[in-house]
């Protein structure tokens, strides 16, 4: 791209666009939010006010073909990525997905057939790969700290959220038909995610699903075994549904001279297990926690470097979770 700057269109303004994401388009080098759209026109209006963003659209093509705008940021639910992925590339505008990817493994082939077919990039919302807490666990790895990584096991539990309770309205993340699955399809590819960033590529996984809680129709317990293309073996178990005494966020990292643990989701310091004892490294995150990656996919764009959080990397993710989940 020859322009000086990144000029972003989002698709969709909720939640996600509001600390994690939208002010570092801000503030990143070279990027600036020039539009946004949302189906509900009064939200996107409101939005881009507040924002002091100077466009606004309640229908997606209309953002798509804004001259000004040069790449878009897509930040609805998951069932209408690969179709807004898709119109963006077509129309020669890069794509920055949130994730995951799309609702299923076939869908992020066809985003990135696309990609290949048009020339033009597209990459996914992985932002854990550049915050300085994973990247120092994954320096611990590649340092040999704990020495050969033998085992890798992922333990997550969190009690039913308020909104699960309401048959009438259910959030959209228990929605397969929306999110692709339930929670697991929201939460756990940044978990799958950071491993195959450290581990290389999963080749074979399988799980159990079950429906426990009986809050809504999909999956709320799940247990998964992996193994990598180095023959690294690991294990994952997920419950939506438990109680607040089972809270759990753990990853462990098992060698053969010594254990690293830490979270995902909470950022608990990082727990280093050797011979000499257990240490605890405090790692702490940038105040918008995407803007690292956003800073990457700028520089990518503007030729000065490369973005490893592209569309072919993120598809491999969902392949693993339709593989647990028995979709494919």
């Amino acid at each position: 791209m020859s322009e000086k700057i990144i000029k972003w269109g989002f698709i969709g303004c909720g939640e996600v666009t509001k600390t994690k994401s939208g002010p570092a388009f801000q503030k990143v080098d070279h990027s600036e939010v020039v539009a946004v759209m949302s189906r509900d026109g009064a939200k996107a209006k409101a939005y881009a006010k507040e924002r002091g963003i100077k466009k606004w659209y309640d229908d997606a093509q209309e953002l798509i073909d804004d001259p000004e705008v040069n790449a878009i940021y897509i930040a609805t639910p998951p069932s209408s990525h690969a179709t807004y992925a898709i119109m963006s590339m077509k129309a020669g505008k890069p794509a920055y997905i949130e994730k995951p990817m799309a609702v299923t493994y076939e869908e992020c082939t066809r985003i990135n057939r696309i990609s290949k077919e048009t020339g033009v990039p597209c990459f996914v919302a992985y932002y854990r790969r550049y915050l300085p807490y994973f990247q120092k666990v994954k320096e611990l790895v590649e340092n040999g700290t704990i020495g050969n990584v033998i085992n890798v096991q992922i333990r997550f539990a969190q009690p039913p959220r308020d909104l699960d309770y309401n048959r009438e309205n259910l959030p959209w993340r228990v929605q397969a038909d929306i999110a692709g699955g339930g929670y697991f399809y929201d939460l756990a590819p940044h978990q799958i995610d950071l491993l195959q960033d450290m581990f290389g590529c999963i080749l074979e996984a399988s799980g159990y699903k079950s429906n426990r809680g009986g809050l809504y129709p999909a999956e709320d317990t799940l247990s998964a075994c992996f193994q990598f293309d180095n023959g690294l073996v690991g294990s994952g178990s997920w419950c939506f549904v438990a109680h607040d005494s089972a809270r759990e966020d753990r990853i462990e990292i098992i060698g053969d001279k010594g254990m690293i643990c830490f979270s995902v989701f909470t950022y608990e310091p990082i727990g280093l297990h050797t011979e000499k004892g257990r240490e605890e490294i405090c790692i702490g995150n940038p105040e918008h926690v995407q803007q690292p990656l956003i800073q990457a996919v700028v520089d990518h764009l503007l030729g000065k470097s490369v973005c490893s959080c592209d569309g072919e990397s993120a598809t491999l993710t969902n392949w693993v979770m339709d593989k647990i989940l028995g979709k494919l």
